[in-house]
């Protein structure tokens, strides 16, 4: 079989499962964060003890409050450090794990600790004990979650370029969908306990989607063929026929590369591969340390000054910085799929990853509230605040998509999913970067 008579992508179901993975490794955590106005309300609930020791009843208010102060900063530490562990550990273990055990087990594990904590929506427990399973229950979705998001990146970097941008846009579609839902609870007036329930159930459907899709993807052809031979040629959009012919010339003379040959194949080192990939893996870094420096630890704390009171005050940051964030964040990733400039080796895509910076010294003049040390709102407007936003998050989007999809196309099929691996604990180690850096650009305003 030749590479111009490649099986095609029938009805884009490969294309479409990576897709749904991709919304599978973010939507769970991203209703998590959604929910946590209910972790918080829970830490509130301090059984009735009937005592006539005073004391002891305001240090148990104490306690009750310090959990709650304390709960979002926990959070990100029990969330960024296990991300960074796993994710790391496994661009060095996945020659040794096979694939199919790191993804469907890791989604297995998500799968569970999602339906106990539905479960535990409808438990009474005290504050103390309902904290310490709520970080064991963000510990475990990290981990586990570390691992399938790397080994996914790491999959998608064996087939051509284009099949990263499905995993992208995925998880783009899953910041969107959560905040629409938060939203939505908002307008309706749920109950925090019911819509909580809500959220959780919801991910439970799709990381059971996820597994049902990751089950199904060996049988598609075209994934089978991109497996099997090293000739998986990279999209249209990069070689033309001429380069496809030479790739498949190339590749006659080599051995086919089988899924039950990984462990006899020669493996280059980490450090090799970084080597060959390291201006994209920094680039993903700076983007992600720069989006959550001020994302959403100032852009939150902007207040409107169109009105004061009424309906656009109550929903101007959620409908003006997460919804719209999210929505550009989608659209940016989406469009790598129709539209990839810069190239892989233009100097244009870490420029541009650098001028990215100019958005944190915007967002903070903009009306941000309070202020402590500077007093500077030079951008009053609301106007000013989303037009930032969405600049923001579509270069978020569509040059972290590029990164991702470039990165496992700069050095050979088979260390494609190494280097998948390597972009994903950049990505990882920007998120977790950028989660430090906040609390610096928050105090200095």
């Amino acid at each position: 079989m030749t590479a111009i008579s490649a099986p095609r992508d029938k009805y884009n179901s490969v294309w479409l499962i990576f897709f749904i993975l991709g919304l599978g490794s973010l939507l769970p955590w991203n209703f998590f964060m959604t929910a946590t106005m209910y972790f918080t309300s829970r830490l509130k609930d301090v059984p009735t003890v009937h005592s006539s020791n005073q004391t002891a009843n305001e240090t148990a208010g104490d306690s009750r409050n310090v959990l709650e102060s304390k709960f979002n900063n926990v959070m990100t530490l029990c969330a960024m450090v296990p991300l960074l562990i796993f994710t790391c550990l496994n661009s060095f273990i996945h020659q040794r794990i096979p694939q199919k055990l790191r993804i469907s087990g890791s989604l297995t594990v998500i799968l569970v600790v999602f339906l106990v904590t539905a479960v535990v929506v409808k438990v009474e427990l005290a504050p103390l004990p309902f904290f310490v399973l709520t970080m064991v229950k963000i510990v475990c979705i990290n981990s586990f979650g570390a691992i399938f998001q790397s080994s996914l990146f790491g999959l998608a970097g064996i087939l051509p370029a284009s099949y990263t941008t499905p995993i992208m846009s995925g998880q783009g579609l899953a910041g969107t969908f959560a905040a629409f839902s938060m939203i939505c609870a908002l307008a309706s007036g749920s109950e925090l306990q019911d819509s909580a329930f809500g959220y959780f159930i919801t991910a439970c459907v799709v990381i059971l989607l996820a597994i049902m899709s990751y089950l199904a993807l060996p049988k598609m052809e075209f994934f089978q063929y991109c497996m099997e031979s090293s000739r998986c040629a990279p999209s249209a959009d990069e070689e033309n026929k001429m380069d496809l012919l030479k790739k498949e010339s190339e590749a006659e003379k080599r051995p086919v590369v089988n899924l039950m040959e990984d462990e006899t194949k020669p493996t280059s080192s980490v450090l090799n591969i970084f080597k060959q990939i390291w201006v994209m893996a920094l680039s993903v870094c700076f983007i992600f340390t720069v989006t959550i420096g001020v994302f959403p630890a100032v852009t939150v704390d902007v207040k409107s000054t169109v009105a004061d009171g009424g309906v656009w005050e109550k929903y101007f940051i959620p409908v003006s910085c997460f919804l719209l964030f999210n929505v550009m964040d989608w659209a940016g990733r989406s469009l790598t799929a129709v539209c990839m400039w810069p190239g892989k080796d233009s100097i244009w895509l870490p420029i541009l990853v650098g001028l990215r910076v100019v958005f944190i010294p915007l967002f903070m003049l903009c009306n941000v509230q309070p202020r402590v040390i500077s007093q500077t709102v030079w951008f009053s407007h609301d106007a000013w605040y989303i037009i930032f936003m969405i600049f923001f998050s579509f270069s978020n989007g569509y040059l972290a998509s590029l990164c991702m999809c470039f990165g496992p196309k700069k050095v050979s099929q088979h260390e494609a999913e190494t280097a998948g691996a390597i972009m994903a604990f950049f990505l990882s180690l920007g998120l977790a970067l950028g989660a430090a850096v906040s609390f610096g650009f928050r105090a200095a305003i």
